[in-house]
């Protein structure tokens, strides 16, 4: 699979990663197969959360995967913490409490990407310096990133953290695109040109910040899929005609849709469908044209002031 770099990190990595909140969906052969599909496609990168399955995920990951120290090595492992029952917690017990179960669960004695999850409100960016340094002496963290921040907020932990920012995950897909729009629609009065998240895109540009789209195929918060939905026949049409054009799935298309900004964004697939995998892989071997990519982007009900 085509590779690029991670944030301003030296750490090489494949353009797409692969999401694993649903492995626990499937059974012990099938999670065993999926991962060593995912290791032949060059798919090395997996995508965590010590909340996806209460932390059973992880589990069932390190067990289909045969965690050992030989394949530990071929692969990228990230990993985030930050969310629990009722709240956010960034305090630094928490932190590195977090750590010390995702690491347990995953038979690794170390991460290559912690991401905080979901803003903490009562954040103490002193606390999570202290965390991070902490990590990162002892090994068991080689880079650290976020998920969901806007700039001012990663501007603060910037202040006090001396550990790179590398990674932002959040969500986006062709219809869930506002922090595009609101860069296409500037000076204009429509809803298009709302600001939701302080043009987080621009600022992760500048700050050599990779960008992880969550949810590529979803509108809405989880509402459901894009493709083949009957409520948007005209974007279907569209990457329909361009799937065939490249003789490639629909799938391939929404993926090289992301792939084709300019951002260099890192897409995190969830599917567990091993053909539908090959077909997200398969995306980093297509570049849209400009027509093409704006012809999507007009059929998802997106303007063009």
């Amino acid at each position: 699979m085509k590779t690029m770099k991670l944030g301003n990190s030296t750490l090489e990595v494949p353009v797409v990663a692969v999401g694993c909140m649903r492995i626990d969906s499937l059974e012990k052969q099938e999670a065993e197969r999926f991962v060593q599909t995912a290791l032949e496609e060059g798919a090395n990168f997996f995508d965590h959360a010590d909340i996806y399955g209460g932390g059973t995920c992880e589990e069932i990951f390190s067990e289909a995967i045969h965690m050992n120290d030989d394949i530990r090595e071929k692969i990228i492992l990230q990993s985030k913490c930050g969310i629990r029952k009722g709240m956010f917690d960034f305090s630094k017990d928490h932190i590195l409490e977090s750590v010390d179960g995702i690491l347990k669960r995953l038979q690794t004695d170390y991460l290559d990407i912690l991401l905080l999850h979901r803003p903490d409100a009562l954040v103490e960016p002193e606390e999570v310096a202290e965390a991070f340094d902490r990590l990162e002496s002892s090994g068991k963290v080689k880079h650290f990133g976020v998920s969901n921040q806007k700039p001012m907020q990663i501007q603060l932990l910037q202040k006090y953290v001396k550990q790179p920012i590398v990674a932002n995950q959040l969500q986006l897909s062709i219809t869930n695109a506002n922090m595009i729009s609101n860069g296409i629609n500037v000076n204009m009065e429509n809803d298009s040109a709302i600001d939701r998240d302080g043009s987080i895109l621009d600022f992760c540009r500048l700050n050599d910040i990779t960008v992880q789209p969550w949810s590529p195929f979803q509108y809405g918060f989880f509402e459901g899929v894009f493709l083949n939905n009957d409520k948007f026949p005209e974007l279907n049409k569209q990457i329909d005609e361009i799937a065939g054009k490249y003789d490639v799935s629909n799938t391939t298309i929404a993926i090289a849709w992301l792939l084709r900004h300019p951002a260099q964004m890192q897409p995190v697939i969830g599917t567990m469908n091993i053909e539908r995998l090959k077909d997200c892989v398969k995306a980093g071997d297509i570049r849209l044209t400009r027509e093409e990519w704006y012809s999507i982007y007009r059929a998802a009900g997106n303007i063009l002031p």
